[in-house]
């Protein structure tokens, strides 16, 4: 195992996980001309890397080298080492290696992908997902199937009764029941395994995004010969302290064996003649071109770190975080929060608080946090925009004529939210600092005069500015202010 290829340490604490945190005390420029303490609130599109992984990756560094049929010693090492990190990551969610295989690409995206890419599909095949999904798990099953979304409720949750519902009225044709393992932006978990059961029960494949999933809660595809069996899992190293862009995709062996590979070239053949193609088995077959192997040694030694912490015990943390979050924001006037909000609903929910602030649009709180409160929040619809409307309770007349405007260039009355995602390592402080300035924010208690960029939807305060080189000088930006950036941007 890579723990026993390179000195990793084994005893972990979570209260050693906020030291641990690359760049955790930086501090970033504000309106009022000070540099404060920044504030990351926006785990849930990507964590910050974790120290240990950076010293592990600088210890592998040294020793990188191209993998498999290497003879060289570096490349043999590095080989061992890519291919022991497809087992840990097969691991972590307690996969059969025997009968299943680990495919590492960029991302959960790819990984997505790839599942649909490589099924074999009839012309009226079904995919049935939830109106709660990310994008990701949304368009690549629309290239090859029609998609059947799930009703949620005001609140978020799957409507229990639709998911039996739906495939009964589409009996004999769901190919897949594509789900979130929990929601990015209501952090709701959904009872994976009891889809899984149903969707077996009429012969359908589960698949479970764990994109949301992985990093907060300790997850178990259970054995093949389970009715409740997880067949497809992927998760993101990126949301796991290991930014450095691997995905993982963990399923049936067989079913890689089945058809041409989606993406072809180097490394995924046995033998090529002129006429004639032998492809090698997975996940060779399904990992085309040279692999990202330091990528691979991060998710591994990030994997290991958190496992030495304990899933159980990172849950717990942010489930008291949540709880805290959410008790004090319930007490500040105008902000209202979506998803679950009673304590007893904070075991099934992972560490993602979606609000917005009334009266005060979505981008400029998130602009106010950030220029004034340095703190980093996400704003919009977070790549689920149906199910963003659905808990905004949008006027589907409304919806229309937002639309036409945004295909016109116009994203001023962009719907959406604020979203603060809480990682393993952030604490109390970082709640209160966000609950001092959402006060801030209600009460008008702010210096900037903020002004929007109608193309973007994003706010941004007059006259801030600055040269982005002081603070990382080894690239010579093209843009030198926000206000550039946002305007190629848009």
């Amino acid at each position: 195992m890579l723990t026993n290829t390179l000195p990793v340490k084994c005893d972990w604490k979570i209260e050693e996980l906020r030291s641990n945190i690359a760049g955790i005390d930086t501090k970033v420029p504000t309106l009022d001309g000070t540099l404060k303490p920044y504030v990351f609130l926006d785990n849930g599109a990507s964590t910050p890397a974790l120290k240990h992984v950076i010293d592990v990756m600088n210890d592998f560094m040294p020793f990188y080298s191209g993998v498999h049929r290497g003879t060289g010693f570096k490349s043999i090492l590095a080989t061992k080492v890519f291919d022991e990190a497809h087992g840990i990551a097969g691991k972590f969610v307690n996969a059969d290696l025997e009968k299943n295989t680990v495919i590492f690409g960029k991302n959960t995206t790819d990984m997505i992908n790839k599942v649909a890419n490589r099924c074999q599909w009839q012309g009226e095949d079904v995919v049935i997902t939830t109106l709660m999904e990310h994008h990701s798990n949304d368009l690549p099953w629309r290239k090859y199937a029609k998609v059947v979304h799930l009703p949620v409720d005001d609140r978020g949750y799957v409507e229990s009764e639709s998911v039996e519902r739906a495939f009964e009225q589409y009996k004999g044709h769901v190919r897949f029941l594509a789900v979130t393992g929990a929601s990015n932006i209501t952090g709701i978990v959904n009872p994976i395994h009891e889809y899984a059961e149903i969707a077996h029960k009429h012969g359908a494949h589960i698949f479970v995004d764990a994109a949301q999933l992985a990093p907060h809660r300790k997850i178990d595809v259970l054995p093949d010969s389970d009715p409740r069996h997880i067949d497809f899992i992927a998760y993101s190293a990126h949301k796991m302290y290991a930014p450095f862009g691997i995905g993982v995709l963990v399923g049936s062996r067989d079913w890689f064996c089945l058809g041409d590979p989606d993406a072809v070239g180097g490394g995924v053949v046995d033998i090529v003649e002129e006429d004639f193609v032998a492809f090698s088995g997975p996940p060779a077959s399904e990992e085309a071109g040279s692999p990202n192997v330091p990528g691979a040694v991060a998710l591994a030694a990030a994997i290991h770190t958190l496992e030495a912490v304990g899933m159980d015990a990172i849950g717990a943390h942010e489930q008291e975080l949540i709880a805290y979050a959410i008790g004090k924001m319930k007490e500040i006037p105008g902000v209202n929060i979506y998803g679950p909000v009673d304590e007893s609903e904070f075991g099934g929910k992972v560490g993602v608080v979606a609000f917005d602030v009334e009266g005060v649009p979505h981008a400029k709180v998130a602009a106010i946090l950030s220029a004034e409160g340095a703190i980093g929040v996400r704003n919009g619809c977070f790549c689920a925009h149906p199910y963003v409307k659905r808990l905004l309770q949008f006027d589907e007349c409304m919806a229309k004529e937002i639309t036409e405007e945004i295909l016109d260039g116009n994203r001023s009355r962009l719907p959406g939210m604020v979203r603060a995602s809480f990682g393993c390592y952030n604490n109390r402080e970082d709640v209160d600092r966000l609950v001092e300035w959402l006060h801030r924010i209600v009460k008008g208690d702010y210096i900037g005069d903020y002004e929007i960029d109608m193309r973007s939807g994003e706010y941004w305060p007059k006259n801030f500015e600055f040269d982005f080189t002081t603070y990382f000088p080894h690239f010579q930006f093209r843009h030198r202010s926000f206000a550039e950036v946002y305007d190629e941007a848009s």
